[in-house]
């Protein structure tokens, strides 16, 4: 019995794919789910819409499809948080990285708050079987470190949360940060800011 082999796409296949989720990132991220069209992804992809249809079924497609490869990126500096680090270091790494995350990729930021603002419809099935476990592993951790006296005593998830919220503050509300700020980088000062909030937040007290 003779085995199918995979054809793997083509240079220009692949440029193509990149090129059409790159425009739908611009167009999903400015006008939301409802307000974008094919149309639009192809006009920004400098492709036909039938040629855009070859790569993909449909607007709901790409919009997942985009959304599942945030996620896996948006995710990694919550699955390298190390438990046998020290844990206000590994806490306020994780901070930098979320910010650093926020101020390179706004775009991307803005799909995902999107997604959750309408319900998350397209990605739930994805919050409750693979973000969910990841959350309670990291709760956990950190809850772990608490009961070792190495951190102060504060509450797991809303720490998160409260990181999430801070960090990506600058992504999502960059247009207001840019009229408030005299400044067109506000990264240098953000990072400062929230290092200093988050250390006194985390650092347990002296016996």
């Amino acid at each position: 019995m003779t085995e199918t082999k995979i054809k793997k796409p083509s240079r220009i296949q692949m440029r193509n794919r990149r090129l059409i989720l790159d425009a739908a990132l611009e167009v999903f991220s400015r006008d939301g789910y409802g307000g974008s069209t094919l149309d639009a992804i192809a006009i920004g992809a400098g492709l036909s819409k039938p040629n855009l249809l070859y790569y993909f079924e449909g607007k709901t497609e790409i919009y997942v499809t985009l959304l599942s490869q945030l996620l896996e990126t948006w995710l990694d500096p919550l699955v390298e948080l190390a438990p046998d680090g020290d844990p206000v270091e590994e806490l306020l790494s994780y901070v930098h990285r979320k910010l650093d995350m926020a101020l390179e990729l706004p775009a991307e930021s803005k799909l995902f708050a999107g997604e959750i603002l309408q319900g998350a419809p397209r990605m739930m099935e994805y919050l409750n079987d693979d973000l969910k476990p990841l959350f309670d592993q990291k709760c956990a951790v950190i809850q772990g470190w608490i009961d070792e006296g190495r951190l102060a005593p504060i509450d797991p998830a809303h720490l998160i949360f409260s990181i999430w919220s801070t960090t990506q503050h600058y992504a999502d509300f960059g247009a207001q940060i840019s009229v408030l700020l005299d400044e067109t980088d506000p990264a240098e000062r953000a990072h400062a800011h929230l290092e200093m909030m988050f250390r006194h937040m985390l650092q347990p007290a002296k016996n």
